[in-house]
């Protein structure tokens, strides 16, 4: 069999790119045509111009909690699905909460593509321990495993010996389902004198999958590779190994979806290498979601990956970027920290650092300036203080100094005495 998925995970970037953005204006006319919601949301933009990176930049990011209060204005899903997807379909409510609705075809989530990386084949039987109640985490990859022609239990969370009973009568070859459970059910199995090897493959998400743990599956047989999934977008980036099963650095993008790495406060993105805030655009008519922030921190790996996938590949999951902070009862955001450097036309980054002073919080802002620039730290002191409703000092940093983090705002104070 190949040793991917199809031929266009294998294309030249620069093709991939171009279909990209040919096919973005016509989606985005059809989308706000269907979805009011999202028409309201880019109103008085030319969408027909939205043809490459930079003009996709200046639209606006939509976030979970704009999209919530969206939700909550006009339930259920705030305009931002098209009506004509929800006959015969599958809808969601995830935390928050957040509605969600299933796309068209076979595998709307493109779930199946990491399930291929991760060496799974057709005829594979998959337990599948992720939740199926609600939010759709079991759908995505169930829904992935079955167009990829594998046999699918529907195992869902919970129930450990009942999962372990089902597993060791089922013979299942893959494990699908959060990091650490599948050690649970080992162990469980272990103790109750059960047989579990039949696993061979794992495909986890939704939790830190550490290396020790990785290490302790690869000693019991069983090869475990991670994907990045949303309920909005499905899976979005997976891993893939090199023909031993050693996994390989950082996840592939799937296709049919842009990836950003953008700046926290200004929207911007960043440069390859950088952490930033990860945003999607997904070509979904179902879900129409444009520059949606997952609220996740990662960061574009350069160059192409050794497994022959030409996509673009990020580092994975690296914390959160929502960094809205409280200094002295007043919440900071890194959009106000955005509106100081606009202000400043001579900063070129900049970065709170809150600490604590006996028992009273301290800011201090962190600035590097462009070369040959002269700063007026105290004019710059008094912006921050009318920007943030909270006083702290400007301290001038070297160029290229500030960490590369993604952090617009770090918190490092210590509550431990």
């Amino acid at each position: 069999m190949a040793p991917h998925f199809d031929a266009l995970e294998i294309r030249d970037p620069a093709e991939r790119e171009t279909d990209l953005f040919a096919r973005l204006p016509h989606f985005l006319s059809e989308a706000v045509r269907k979805a009011e919601g999202l028409a309201e949301w880019l109103a008085g933009i030319d969408l027909s111009a939205v043809t490459d990176r930079k003009s996709l930049a200046a639209l606006p990011v939509l976030r979970k909690p704009e999209l919530l209060e969206r939700q909550l204005a006009r339930p259920p899903f705030g305009g931002f699905v098209n009506p004509d997807a929800l006959e015969g379909a599958r809808v969601f409510m995830s935390p928050g909460p957040i509605w969600e609705v299933q796309g068209g075809g076979a595998d709307p989530w493109q779930a199946a593509r990491a399930f291929f990386a991760a060496g799974v084949r057709p005829g594979a039987r998959v337990h599948n321990a992720f939740a199926y109640h609600m939010t759709p985490g079991g759908f995505v990859l169930d829904t992935g495993a079955r167009a990829l022609g594998c046999t699918v239990f529907p195992a869902g969370t919970g129930n450990t010996d009942m999962q372990v009973d089902a597993a060791a009568a089922f013979r299942p070859d893959v494990y699908a389902g959060t990091p650490d459970f599948l050690k649970v059910m080992l162990d469980r199995a272990d103790r109750d004198g059960k047989d579990l090897s039949s696993f061979r493959i794992g495909l986890v998400s939704g939790g830190a999958l550490f290396p020790s743990l990785r290490e302790e599956y690869r000693m019991r047989g069983i090869r475990v590779l991670q994907c990045y999934a949303t309920a909005e977008f499905g899976v979005i980036a997976y891993e893939a190994a090199e023909a031993d099963g050693t996994p390989l650095p950082g996840m592939v993008v799937n296709e049919n979806l842009i990836v950003e790495i953008v700046r926290p406060g200004t929207d911007d993105p960043v440069p390859e290498g950088e952490v930033g805030e990860l945003v999607v655009t997904s070509l979904n008519p179902a879900y129409p979601l444009v520059r949606l922030g997952t609220g996740d921190l990662s960061a574009v790996l350069p160059g192409r990956s050794p497994c022959g996938r030409t996509n673009m590949r990020i580092a994975g999951w690296m914390g959160r970027a929502d960094q809205r902070t409280k200094v002295k009862g007043m919440f900071i955001d890194p959009k106000q920290i955005a509106e100081l450097l606009r202000q400043h036309a001579e900063i070129e980054r900049a970065r709170l650092v809150v600490t604590r002073e006996g028992a009273s919080d301290a800011m201090v802002l962190h600035v590097e300036t462009f070369e040959g620039a002269m700063p007026d730290t105290g004019a710059i002191e008094a912006s921050l203080r009318e920007i943030t409703k909270v006083g702290g000092h400007v301290r001038l940093a070297e160029g290229g100094s500030l960490p590369r983090d993604g952090k617009v705002i770090a918190d490092e104070r210590d509550y431990s005495d």
